[in-house]
């Protein structure tokens, strides 16, 4: 089974409307404002799962900063599972900066059936402490009702693009020491955090982290997926496409061309993130 556990789809009045919601959100509009960056709803999705042999895929939204916003493409993700209920599963947005907000939709997407929060992410600001700590009951619940989060990561230098932000490592070090139980979900390779596991009270408390591949081919030579393997293991390597970003096929090409073995492929193509979501109870493979 292959598993992408990284996709974003939106609703049509999003699609249809691209230029009124960037003026309503500086994160969007960093990402959208370029007609040439693809919005695709989930008819797209399920043609190229069709034609790329992908059975199941996590449908993720957008980081809006108002809660209006991620209720509509909340209730779209859910509504799309429910047309395909054996091929999606939907991680939904939370807003950081509203708590109180996020409990109450947090407990209402749960049981409308998702099975996840993200990609939550902080394009044009960083995460801080204090984003932290105000989230600190609902993380507390995602980790005692075993909810993964994903999270939007990325390397601080290098070239610029699209959605680069500016939230230091060590930021999104110290969430996953705040809570060391909960299953975090690392996009884009963890932004190099991976290396970091080499320092052993690092790797102690990175016990339930995960990374994907999201956006692996422009990031990143194909000896990532070798020495990732190497350092943090197999097992902690979840296949992502970043939907509709980058094609599944550059993704299958890059893993087979590192030289990784069939076995350790199919872990990271889906048996990998089956194992982590199936200890929710929640979702059955």
């Amino acid at each position: 089974m292959i598993i992408d556990c990284h996709t974003h789809i939106f609703p049509e009045e999003v699609r249809k409307n691209r230029e009124v919601f960037c003026k309503r959100d500086e994160g969007f509009s960093s990402i959208y404002k370029n007609s040439k960056a693809k919005l695709v709803g989930v008819e797209d999705l399920i043609a190229s799962m069709d034609e790329w042999g992908i059975d199941r895929s996590v449908i993720c939204g957008f980081p809006w900063n108002q809660p209006d916003h991620c209720s509509l493409h909340n209730h779209y993700l859910l509504e799309s599972a429910s047309r395909f209920p054996n091929r999606l599963i939907v991680f939904v947005i939370l807003l950081f900066s509203n708590p109180e907000w996020s409990g109450e939709e947090l407990d209402r997407a749960m049981k409308d059936g998702a099975s996840g929060v993200g990609e939550i992410a902080f394009y044009h600001k960083e995460m801080t402490s204090q984003d932290i700590h105000s989230m600190e009951p609902i993380l507390s619940k995602m980790e005692k009702q075993r909810i993964p989060l994903l999270l939007h990561t990325n390397e601080t230098i290098g070239h610029s693009y699209p959605g680069k932000g500016r939230t230091p490592l060590e930021r999104f070090y110290e969430l996953i020491l705040s809570f060391p139980n909960l299953s975090i979900i690392l996009g884009h390779w963890g932004g190099g955090l991976p290396f970091y596991e080499l320092m052993p009270e690092v790797r102690k408390g990175m016990t339930h982290v995960y990374y994907d591949t999201a956006a692996s081919p422009f990031l990143y030579s194909k000896k990532i997926y070798p020495i990732a393997r190497e350092i943090v293991g197999v097992e902690k390597i979840f296949f992502g496409t970043d939907f509709p970003l980058i094609s599944p096929q550059r993704y299958f090409k890059e893993m087979e061309d590192s030289g990784l073995p069939r076995e350790d492929r199919e872990k990271i193509l889906g048996l990998n993130f089956s194992r982590m979501i199936e200890k929710r109870g929640q979702v059955t493979f």
